[in-house]
């Protein structure tokens, strides 16, 4: 029986994509209905001052999807577009992710309802340290364990630890990973899931007998993801002819310098006016001829509409939830091989366990030494996911489902019902 969902979008897509895996193990109706109903969701005002002596008030959510495998484990987002969907779609997905690459998490989410780019440092402090405030009581290293996503950084993580010790009365750097190194963040954090997007896509390209000298590709989305993942495939010999971020995307079929235009965002605070590139509609954009595309923005940028139109031969999704089910099947049908979100930016995860089992034993590793581990972990999991899909005839993503519904499923059986 598959298990039904809401008629509402994101949350909807991710439900179809377990269903699809779900039906081709050996799990009870009770099960995948236990595995598709979120632990808790929460929601909350935050009210704050403007520096200008004004008041808003903003909603705030954190959704801890599964405690199964260990405590909740994901990112804090800040878009004006949040909403309680997309919290627990993307908490969904983090207990998919985790259990991917064998991880002892469950799967969280939050987010706030705020636009980080309209806020000074310190309205953006007050929000942070009220959210954290909220959620006292239900996060911890024990419980549930946030990371930066869309709109927040490393020092928004550094304000949520620093409210939680002071509540605590204790200091507690492993309430949050993604922290500032000085507050016991791992070297090596902010570039680890462009790093895992460039690993697993190196993987199958050589796979698919894709060379990566002169391959080209195309990097959706140019904040730390993207701009990472760009500059190792650059380093790999491959030939980024496009780049875009909100102010859209820019082509060069000859290839484009990334550590120049790197600077150039950092500088200016997006790509508006670069000019070493055709600047083009993201619809273009991702249209574009290419080798290797990698989607490092958000969700629904593939859909049934433009599936028939992607030129890419390989699509390594850096963001979450970028295919819809629909577009999937079409790239299914056209021979374009997916890497799924779950596995293909899951080295942001890996490596804030990393950070996580690092400020519990008070020990902190070289960089060398995160990246090689990083580099174990996400790849041993790739081939076993590859093997699954191979021996089966099944697309990735329905191999990773299986692995990862599989996993969570056997710790619910081996820690039984309490009821």
């Amino acid at each position: 029986m598959a298990t039904t969902a809401p008629d509402v979008s994101v949350f909807g897509d991710a439900i179809k994509y377990f269903n699809e895996a779900a039906e081709l193990l050996d799990i009870s109706d009770a099960m995948k209905q236990l595995l598709t109903k979120p632990a808790r969701q929460i929601i909350f005002a935050i009210p704050f001052q403007r520096d200008n002596g004004g008041f808003e008030v903003y909603t705030g959510y954190r959704v801890q999807y599964s405690f199964v495998r260990g405590p909740a484990k994901g990112g804090i987002r800040y878009h004006p577009g949040v909403t309680l969907d997309e919290v627990t779609a993307l908490a969904f997905w983090m207990t998919w992710k985790c259990a991917v690459v064998d991880l002892p998490f469950g799967g969280g989410k939050g987010g706030v309802t705020c636009d980080p780019t309209r806020l000074s440092a310190s309205e953006l402090e007050r929000i942070t340290r009220r959210y954290a405030a909220e959620l006292f009581e239900v996060v911890g290293p024990d419980k549930d364990v946030p990371a930066p996503d869309v709109g927040t950084t490393p020092q928004i993580m550094a304000w949520f630890m620093d409210t939680y010790s002071m509540h605590r009365r204790q200091h507690t750097p492993g309430v949050v990973t993604g922290k500032p190194v000085a507050l016991g963040g791992s070297r090596g954090r902010v570039e680890a899931t462009g790093r895992g997007v460039e690993l697993v896509a190196h993987a199958q390209m050589g796979a698919l007998g894709i060379d990566p000298k002169g391959a080209r590709v195309v990097v959706q989305g140019f904040g730390n993801v993207g701009s990472v993942a760009a500059a190792l495939f650059a380093e790999r010999g491959c030939t980024i002819v496009g780049i875009s971020d909100v102010s859209g995307g820019y082509h060069n079929e000859k290839g484009i310098d990334v550590a120049a235009a790197t600077a150039y965002a950092r500088e200016h605070g997006s790509l508006e006016g670069y000019r070493d590139g055709e600047k083009i509609s993201n619809e273009r954009f991702l249209e574009l001829p290419c080798e290797v595309l990698v989607p490092a923005a958000l969700e629904k940028q593939f859909t049934a509409e433009n599936a028939p139109r992607i030129k890419a031969k390989l699509i390594v999704e850096g963001a979450n939830g970028p295919t819809t089910p629909e577009a999937d099947r079409i790239f299914q049908e056209r021979g374009i091989v997916v890497i799924p979100d779950i596995l293909a930016n899951a080295g942001g995860v890996i490596v804030s366990y990393f950070e996580w089992c690092q400020d519990r034993a008070g020990y902190f590793w070289k960089e060398s030494e995160v990246n090689e581990r990083l580099k174990d972990q996400l790849l041993s999991n790739f081939e076993a996911i590859a093997k699954v899909a191979t021996s089966r005839n099944i697309p990735l993503r329905t191999a990773a489902y299986m692995i990862a519904i599989d996993r969570v499923a056997q710790a619910f059986t081996a820690r039984g019902m309490y009821a």
